[in-house]
């Protein structure tokens, strides 16, 4: 870790409102599953670090929470928060848009005094065409470090990304040694991928309403692994619908996971599901905390 003062190292702040990518594009940076990723809105509820290290290089990326403009309840301003705070953490910023028009700036990035690179995302949605004019329009509109098309889905435009990132990092020492890709937790990381299952099998109502936790994770030199985790839920009746009837939902739930888990792990495992109520966890300060937010 004591490389020389050429070394390049510094924090980068991935902003964005819901669902515009920042988890797949942290994924894709990195080579490795650390954010749960989904079709559906405000999926991430935690900071993630995810380390990326190259020669002389170590880009540390924070993943946010989508910047809300009116929270709900109290996840939702613990989530607003979160994302402050890596604002102000940050040496450089990643503010990441969809191309279909100019997006408002949000207010947290005016006259946060760091560098920021606009980001358009899923370029492979779009006729490339119209991507000149978008691309001016920023120019025009905004004070910005540098504009960036990319399809993070595909992983075009990363390289360029990676080069302007590197060019504006500043010098220091490494900040962690270079085999580590992030500071998370396995638990933390299964935790992300149930919850990343329930987003894509269940309608709207029980996704926002549910956590999980892992209460046990044992690695065993022979058989499988064991993780038990636990799903809680605010209402009985997103309960039932999370186990379905005769129990066919949970089962297709814990199978997604389970395979999930296994391709990231390289391990065969088993997967051990239980759901529990905790009403209106999302408002309670001391539920909250409990759940690790």
């Amino acid at each position: 870790m004591d490389k020389s003062s050429k070394s390049k190292a510094g924090f980068i702040a991935i902003i964005g409102e819901p669902n515009v990518g920042k988890s797949t594009l942290l994924n894709k940076l990195i080579g490795e599953k650390l954010s749960a990723v989904t079709p559906k809105p405000q999926t991430t509820r935690h900071k993630i670090l995810g380390i990326l290290n190259k020669e002389d290089l170590q880009a540390v990326f924070i993943d946010t929470p989508g910047l809300l403009s009116k929270p709900k309840d109290r996840l939702d301003e613990k989530m607003l928060n979160a994302a402050l705070e890596t604002l102000r953490d940050a040496d450089l910023v990643l503010w990441i848009v969809e191309p279909y028009g100019i997006e408002p700036m949000p207010m947290q990035l005016k006259g946060c005094n760091k560098e920021i690179i606009v980001i358009i995302n899923k370029i492979d949605l779009v006729e490339k065409l119209s991507l000149l004019p978008l691309i001016d329009g920023y120019q025009k509109t905004y004070n910005l470090t540098e504009i960036i098309p990319v399809s993070a889905r595909k992983g075009s435009g990363l390289e360029i990304l990676l080069q302007e990132i590197e060019k504006r990092l500043p010098e220091q020492a490494l900040f962690y040694e270079e085999d580590i890709v992030s500071l998370s937790t396995e638990r933390f990381f299964a935790e992300e991928l149930i919850r990343e299952k329930i987003y894509f099998l269940y309608r709207e109502e029980v996704p926002y309403s549910a956590t999980v936790q892992v209460e046990e994770f044992k690695e065993r030199s022979k058989g499988k692994d064991y993780i038990r985790a636990v799903i809680y839920i605010e209402r009985d009746s997103q309960k039932a619908i999370l186990i379905g009837e005769d129990g066919l939902a949970l089962r297709r739930l814990g199978e997604a996971a389970r395979k999930e888990l296994e391709k990231v792990r390289g391990r065969p495992l088993y997967l051990d599901l239980h759901i529990k109520t905790k009403k209106d966890w999302r408002k309670n300060e001391g539920l909250l905390r409990e759940f690790g937010y």
